[in-house]
């Protein structure tokens, strides 16, 4: 399945969205990594407001210091995002609470003596943190991974010795899987893979992205910002993991490569997902003549061979007017898509459009994907958090 690239969005929503995102293990009741506990954007929250305005609906709001485009993520009654100066020269975490909004913790964790160039669309605290009860993990790419005691705010442990020239800033987010924090660091210079063992921080394993893969490839174009999932098959938990030049599987508990799908020359952003025992991600973008630049969204049976794609057949679609950085969540049987512009469109699961609601708040620059826990949604945007809900 082939997209160009428009100035517009043109929101296409093809089979995944009624077949790949309508059913799901249920998600707890806490959003503990980006995209939710199982890295999905699917809650299970069974009330949720579908229309909210600056003066409707709003349950508390504050204002966050520096910027970040991190996510939101919640453990029990704590919500944490990262954020940064604008040069990059302190980089904190932030902890509040969710019934009221108060701070808890503003944790400085980092103070580098050299800050490299980033894209000016992105922030020096992209990356999302995640947390399970008792710990949390903040992650500013080469900058820095600190590991944080939740009941007192204190140091667990800090690396700082994991690098690579993000050329335009960091953006993956790491995940915690049984005793690991997975974290990927693929710069124009180096691309690897590292466990690390999430209560001391020292590494259990660290793999290389493959050099025959990606030596045709400018170092520009060797850049990514993915975030990997986990998916089971055949009983082994496998890393699924799309870079700039393939898609990979490791064996999750050694780093070593099962397998891959080589396709892509240039840096790939958005993270795979999976249904029914299928993959889908996001190619990196292909440019086979100048004129010519697109991605494919690619269908991938771990356990075949070749294209095994049932259907690309579009059902619907509807072309926006701004564009959209954050991803797209599912709650109570709603789809709800952000735009850079801070306006949410809510439309209904299902094979026809229909439009539920189109909200608007003050400000720009929405990059972070919204958390939706504890029948409410968490929603950051350039200078502030808020929570939606009703009280």
């Amino acid at each position: 399945m082939k997209f160009s690239t428009p100035k517009q969005l043109c929101l296409v929503l093809s089979f995944f969205l009624t077949l790949g995102l309508l059913t799901t293990q249920a998600q707890q009741d806490n959003w503990t990594h980006f995209r939710g506990s199982n890295l999905n954007g699917i809650s299970n929250v069974t009330k949720v407001p579908v229309k909210w305005s600056d003066s409707t609906n709003i349950m508390w709001k504050i204002d966050i210091e520096g910027k970040g485009w991190s996510s939101p993520v919640v453990y029990g009654n704590q919500v944490w995002v990262t954020t940064a100066v604008d040069n990059g020269k302190k980089m904190f975490a932030l902890c509040l609470d969710i019934n009221t909004g108060k701070q808890i913790y503003n944790l400085n964790l980092f103070q580098p003596d050299t800050v490299f160039s980033k894209h000016s669309l992105n922030s020096y605290a992209t990356p999302t943190c995640c947390i399970e009860e008792g710990l949390v993990w903040a992650h500013f790419g080469s900058y820095g991974t600190a590991c944080i005691n939740t009941t007192n705010g204190s140091i667990v442990w800090k690396r700082t010795d994991l690098r690579c020239n993000h050329v335009q800033g960091p953006g993956s987010s790491p995940i915690i899987y049984k005793n690991m924090l997975i974290l990927h660091f693929e710069g124009q210079d180096v691309q690897f893979i590292v466990a690390l063992d999430k209560k001391t921080g020292k590494t259990i394993w660290k793999t290389d992205r493959p050099v025959d893969v990606y030596k045709a490839i400018a170092p520009i174009g060797k850049k990514c910002y993915i975030t990997p999932i986990v998916m089971n098959i055949n009983g082994e938990d496998l890393l699924i993991s799309n870079g700039s030049a393939a898609c990979f599987a490791y064996k999750i508990e050694t780093g070593q490569e099962v397998w891959r799908i080589v396709k892509g020359l240039d840096s790939s952003v958005a993270m795979p997902i999976t249904e029914n025992g299928i993959i889908y991600f996001y190619t990196s973008f292909l440019t086979p003549n100048a004129d010519e630049r697109y991605i494919e969204f690619m269908a991938v049976n771990p356990k075949g061979k070749g294209d095994i794609a049932k259907t690309s057949q579009e059902l619907y679609s509807k072309t926006l007017a701004h564009k959209y950085n954050s991803s797209p969540n599912i709650a109570c049987g709603n789809v709800y898509f952000t735009s850079l512009k801070g306006e949410t469109l809510v439309i209904k699961q299902g094979n026809q459009l229909q439009v539920v609601a189109e909200n608007k708040l003050p400000g720009n620059d929405v990059y972070a994907t919204p958390a939706f826990v504890k029948n409410s949604i968490l929603f950051r945007n350039e200078n502030s958090l808020y929570r939606i809900g009703t009280k």
